[in-house]
């Protein structure tokens, strides 16, 4: 599932996200989300998240 609707995601799940200096090579990071930063009900390049490490990126996949 990508990560562009935020009616999906929630804290404590599992996700792949792209962070900022990332976006041009497509690396993504794994982890789990802590809060939802975007505040509209989607986003065409994902929903903004804190990871529960501190990161900050667009959700790319949810695993769980």
């Amino acid at each position: 599932m990508d990560g562009t609707r935020r009616a999906d995601i929630k804290p404590g799940i599992e996700v792949n996200i792209v962070l900022k200096q990332d976006q041009r090579s497509g690396r993504l990071t794994h982890g789990f989300v802590k809060d939802v930063l975007t505040n509209s009900p989607s986003h065409p390049h994902g929903i903004k998240v804190r990871l529960e490490d501190g990161q900050v990126g667009r959700v790319k996949e949810i695993l769980s």
